[in-house]
Parts: structure tokens; C-alpha cells; sequence
């Protein structure tokens, strides 16, 4: 499996797996926590630039529609360039509209800026990418989705820091008009440092960097790959377009959660800014465990039931997350609104670790093609539930109705199917996998000159 690992030694860095794992979840948090750092803000910037509900939905909207072309794009630039030069580039570029965001004195600008930063999105296929490229079968879901996931938390960490940071900026006496703007300067400066420290420390494979001699003479990855070839083979697939549904329902619901909750919790029960972060943070941070045990549950059941366990799990939790969405929508406190929303975010952030879990698995000679359709798939659901939120009467019907959508999308989980050779190849790698990882175990646990 051209040196991948096969196992997730969490406490590591010495590997070059590890060293990308780890570099790769950090670079996917910061662009997480610089993309929404602007949703717990808002009821401040609402009323200092006087929006309207429309156009708080336009700019929601805008927050995660050009994220569906980025991600489309990025998946083949990985293929192409490799990882590390895509993720470093997007970093930097992307820290240019978080920056500017904070000099908005209108709807106009703010709307058109937030739209930019929507591009920091695709920052999840490349993390994918990254990992799958690193990890053998036997722990590629655990690893994609762990990874995924520590990276997703940045999303919840926005949510409960931003207030805050905005918070201490005030209290230094500056404007209050001021204050979420100095705040916006903070996740732009992490993404610099970010782009610096990835071009410096990470490697495109566990072989090398795309182009050196180690890679050219290595197998597997040793070729660069045409963007538009990887892309055409993976939109041939209907299963890659099967997962683009499933993932729309589950990352979609996680995004527009994220937009519209804080908000939501402030009209509806009255909380002040600060508590809607803090109890919409608790459901981005889920993230940090939940994304991960989605992942670890398909390596599992894989090892049993192959392949159509991993799918039979997504279809389970897909049932599970439409059905607390319904919940959440019936909700009448904020204590019971805010168990229900743990409770299906727990199911969403799941089933975005299964649905990645599956991806590696598709189409391995087009992986770059796979992922960023994927991916692309959880903005337009996204982008849909928020024309479906500014099109409805209420929030709250809108979340009854966005329930009920997931609920039906779990059908084209059940929908994806591998030929018997696919499923027998599969095996062979996964059985290669777990014997390669045993006998590292039994060469590790020989101690150090001794003779074996």
C-alpha cells in the first residue's frame, strides 16, 4: 500500500502519515474557524449595518455557494499538484477576504467578502485527500474521519471564541463598532501562519513530495494526474453522485446549523449573544469525537461485513439525523432545544464520517475527482436549505421540513453498491492491511537488539 499507515498513533508526529495527519486537521481547523467566524457576530453586524432577514438569508447563502465550485476545483488540483501546494495556496489566498470582511461599511461589501471566504470551504477535500492518501484500508475511515472531524471543530470553536475575543477588544475601550471588526483580523492572521507551517513541515505522500525522484520511482502515486481526467471518471460514477446527496444532508445540515443557530436561538428564546455561541459551539465541538466515531464505527463493521456494512451504517445514521432534526424543530425551551440539538448533531457529524469513510473506496485512481464532488455535495445541500430557510414562514417550520428531507436522502445511501470483484479486491487489501500493521506490532514489541 506504498508505505501508508496502518495504524493512528494519535500521540505521534515521527511519521510522515502522522506528521500530514496532524498538519492537515490543524490547517482544516483554522480555515473552519476563519469561515464562520463571522455567524456568532451577527446579530452585532445586523444591527450596526441595519440588515434585513433577507439579506441575512443572501448572506448565509453566500457563505457556502462558491464553496461548491472551489471543492469541485481543489479535488483535482491535489490529484495534480499534490496536497501541500494546494492547501498552502488556499490558505494564504483565503486569508485575503477574512481580512477584509472587517473593513465592510455596507451590505454590499460585507455580502461580496463573505462570499469569497465561502472558498476556505474546500480546505475539507483536501484534508480528505491528504489522509486517504496517507492511511491503508484497514484504518482510512478512522483516519479520515478523525482527522475531518478535530478539523470540523473549528467551526464550534468560532462560535463559543468569537463573542469573546470581541468581548476582551472591547474591554480595551475601543468603539463598539469597532470590536467585531478587530475580532476578524484574528482567524485571517492564523491562516498566514498556517500557510507557512504546511508548505514547511508537510509532504505530499508517504513516499515524498509530487515531482521529487522518491515519488517518481515509487509506485501508485508516482504520476501527476490530468485535473479533468480525475474529475471526468469520477462524475461518470452514479455512486460518487449518491454520497454528493448523503453528504448534502449531512455536512448541509451541519453548515446551516452553524449559520442560522445563534440567530435562531437569540429570536426565538431570547439568550444573549455570548449563550448562543456558547450552545451553538457545544454542536460544532461535537466534532471533535463524533465525526471520529462515524469513521472508527465503518473501519469496524468493514471488517466483518466489507463494504455493504460501511453502507448500511450511513443509511442508519442518515434515519437518525433527520429524525432529531424533527426533534429540534418541536422544541420548545432552550434546555430541550439544546439536548435535541446534541442529540441529532451527534447523527450528523457521524454520517459525515461514514459517508467519508466510503469515499477512499470508490474510485482510487481518480480519489481527487471522488472527494471534491463529494464534498461539493454538502455546500448545495447547504445552499438549498438556506434558499429553504429564506423561502419558508419560520425557522423552526423551515427545520421540520430540512428534517424530513434528511430523513428521505438516506435512500441513496442504500443506493450505492461494489461489484463482487470490488468488494473481493477490497478484502485482499484490507486482510494486506492488517497484516502489515500485526507485524509492525510484533517488530515493535522485540526489544532493541535482540534477535527475533
Amino acid at each position: 500500500m506504498d508505505q501508508r499507515a496502518t495504524r493512528l498513533q494519535l500521540l505521534s508526529f515521527a511519521s510522515i502519515p502522522m506528521r500530514a495527519f496532524h498538519l492537515t486537521w490543524m490547517a482544516f481547523f483554522v480555515c473552519f474557524f476563519a469561515w464562520f467566524a463571522v455567524a456568532p457576530l451577527m446579530p452585532i453586524i445586523r444591527d450596526e449595518l441595519g440588515l434585513t432577514k433577507d439579506q441575512i438569508a443572501n448572506i448565509n447563502i453566500a457563505a457556502v455557494c462558491v464553496t461548491i465550485f472551489v471543492r469541485l476545483l481543489v479535488g483535482p488540483l491535489c490529484d495534480r499538484f499534490g496536497a501541500r501546494l494546494t492547501y498552502t495556496w488556499l490558505l494564504a489566498l483565503g486569508a485575503v477576504p477574512v481580512i477584509a470582511i472587517s473593513f465592510s461599511s455596507s451590505y454590499e461589501a460585507f455580502l461580496f467578502w463573505r462570499l469569497c471566504i465561502g472558498a476556505i470551504g474546500a480546505s475539507f477535500v483536501i484534508t480528505q485527500f491528504h489522509t486517504s492518501i496517507m492511511f491503508a484500508p484497514n484504518i482510512v475511515g478512522t483516519a479520515n474521519a478523525t482527522a475531518a472531524g478535530w478539523g470540523n471543530a473549528g467551526g464550534g470553536a468560532t462560535q463559543a471564541l468569537m463573542p469573546l475575543i470581541v468581548a476582551t477588544v472591547l474591554s480595551f475601550g475601543l468603539e463598539p463598532t469597532m470590536g467585531w471588526r478587530v475580532a476578524l483580523l484574528v482567524p485571517g492572521l492564523l491562516m498566514l501562519i498556517m500557510a507557512v507551517i504546511y508548505y514547511r513541515y508537510a509532504q505530499d505522500t508517504p513516499e515524498g513530495n509530487l515531482g521529487s525522484a522518491s515519488v517518481r520511482l515509487a509506485s501508485g502515486n508516482a504520476q501527476r494526474k490530468s485535473g479533468m481526467q480525475t474529475f471526468m471518471a469520477a462524475a461518470r460514477d452514479y455512486r460518487v453522485w449518491m454520497l454528493f446527496i448523503t453528504y448534502g444532508a449531512c455536512f448541509g445540515v451541519e453548515l446551516t446549523i452553524h449559520n442560522l443557530a445563534a440567530m435562531y436561538y437569540v429570536d426565538r428564546f431570547g439568550l444573549s449573544v455570548v449563550t448562543a455561541g456558547l450552545y451553538v459551539g457545544s454542536f460544532g465541538l461535537l466534532a471533535l469525537f463524533a465525526r471520529a466515531l462515524g469513521g472508527v464505527a465503518s473501519d469496524k463493521i468493514a471488517h466483518g461485513k466489507g463494504l455493504d456494512g460501511r453502507v448500511m451504517l450511513l443509511f442508519v445514521l442518515m434515519l437518525a439525523e433527520g429524525a432529531g432534526l424533527m426533534l429540534f424543530a418541536h422544541t420548545s425551551t432552550p434546555a430541550m432545544a439544546l439536548i435535541a440539538m446534541l442529540i441529532f448533531g451527534l447523527f450528523t457529524h457521524m454520517a459525515c464520517g461514514a459517508t467519508y469513510s466510503l469515499v477512499p473506496f470508490v474510485n482510487r485512481k481518480a480519489l481527487g475527482g471522488v472527494a471534491g464532488i463529494v464534498g461539493a455535495g454538502g455546500n448545495v445541500g447547504a445552499v438549498l436549505a438556506g434558499f429553504l430557510v429564506k423561502g419558508t414562514d419560520t425557522t423552526q417550520h423551515a427545520l421540520m421540513l430540512l428534517g424530513t428531507t434528511v430523513a428521505l436522502s438516506a435512500l441513496c445511501a442504500i443506493a450505492v453498491r461494489f461489484s463482487s470483484e470490488h468488494k473481493a479486491e477490497e478484502r485482499r487489501l484490507y486482510q494486506d492491511a492488517l497484516a502489515a500493521r500485526d507485524a509492525q506490532a510484533a517488530s515493535d514489541a522485540i526489544p532493541e537488539g535482540a534477535t527475533p
